[in-house]
């Protein structure tokens, strides 16, 4: 049997294609896909900019789905109908990253939609150690998870508290998920974008000074905000190169600078800030179980207004058109759910 799939081949190249449907085997659950969101990385292979993608490529990893079948050896909590999201990722078991128990970042890891295909497609394969039940979440809501489980786990990377204070510069899924977390955790968040609209979002969301970047100095303002003694951390969630040089700089003496966004040139840096500072400089990469976990108790729990994150609900045959608009716009756009 033939199911519908959205394929990118190439720039600017998105289609309608058909592939087989997936079968589950022991231990597997086959899902029936209703919303998949399209990432920043989504965007960046459809512009070409993606040097992880293997093309051509379904996309999509950040999934609302259904459980229509559990193959024989699933545990008995996975049921039909059930409302679930889904752990993209992959983790060998015997790279450095997995042997130190950080899985999300193994040396081999095979992200849906990225390295291997993808969600956008009406039904989908996994083991069940890869589906994770969203309770009583909608399925709009379960493909909201995974970004913001990015940005929860660059905080945990950060190790912030209650005493920090905390720079989130993008404030788009991820971002968000980062200013979030961090306001969790106690500690005075400031949100900086170039959009007015995502800064009021983030406010809403916990952040307790905005800084639009186009309009004000970022550093000078943290410096106002911290009577000068700059950021405990900073997280960097755009990847470009005037916001990398733009977390070391605000962040303060022997603070902590978190790095989500793959910038997509080389960055030039005054490395004495590294060593005069003593910075610890991370990498965050993905997320781990626990992360979604935390996510969707939050939204959960809070009064998290979903429906100002989602910019637009097309058809697959409508997301080409979609893409195309995101590229023209990137500032914008929080997510656009694609709805099979």
């Amino acid at each position: 049997m033939k199911i519908k799939a959205l394929q990118i081949a190439g720039t600017g190249a998105v289609s309608m294609t058909e592939v087989e449907k997936p079968v589950p085997g022991a231990g597997e659950i086959l899902l029936r896909i209703r919303y998949v969101g399209f990432c920043g990385s989504d965007l960046n292979t459809y512009m070409g900019r993606n040097p992880m993608v293997k093309m051509p490529v379904i996309p999509g990893h950040e999934v609302g789905a259904v459980i229509e079948h559990a193959a024989e050896g699933v545990p008995s909590e996975f049921t039909e109908g059930m409302n679930v999201t889904v752990n993209p990722y992959t983790s060998c078991g015997k790279c450095a990253s997995c042997r130190n128990g950080r899985p999300n970042a193994c040396e081999h890891n095979e992200t849906l939609g990225v390295q291997r295909n993808g969600s956008m497609q009406e039904y989908l394969v996994l083991p069940w150690n890869k589906v994770i039940p969203a309770q009583d979440l909608s399925l709009k809501e379960c493909a909201l998870i995974e970004p913001m489980s990015v940005g929860f786990h660059a905080v945990s990377r950060g190790q912030v508290t209650d005493i920090d204070t905390v720079v989130v510069i993008g404030c788009g899924m991820v971002g968000l998920g980062a200013v979030i977390r961090a306001s969790l955790r106690g500690a005075e968040v400031v949100a900086v974008d170039i959009d007015d609209e995502k800064l009021e979002i983030a406010r809403r969301l916990g952040a307790r000074h905005t800084v639009n970047s186009r309009k004000e100095d970022t550093v000078q303002r943290v410096r106002e905000i911290t009577g000068g003694y700059m950021a405990d951390v900073v997280i960097e969630a755009v990847g470009s190169p005037a916001t990398y040089v733009t977390a070391v700089d605000a962040v303060s003496f022997t603070g902590r600078v978190v790095c989500i966004g793959y910038a997509k040139s080389e960055v030039s840096f005054q490395t004495k800030y590294f060593v005069q500072k003593e910075l610890d400089i991370r990498g965050s990469r993905n997320a781990l179980p626990e992360d979604f976990r935390a996510v969707i108790r939050y939204l959960r729990n809070s009064d998290c207004p979903t429906d100002r994150l989602i910019s637009g609900i097309v058809r697959p045959e409508e997301a080409g058109e979609a893409l195309r608009g995101w590229s023209e716009n990137p500032g914008k756009v929080f997510r656009i759910l694609v709805e099979f």
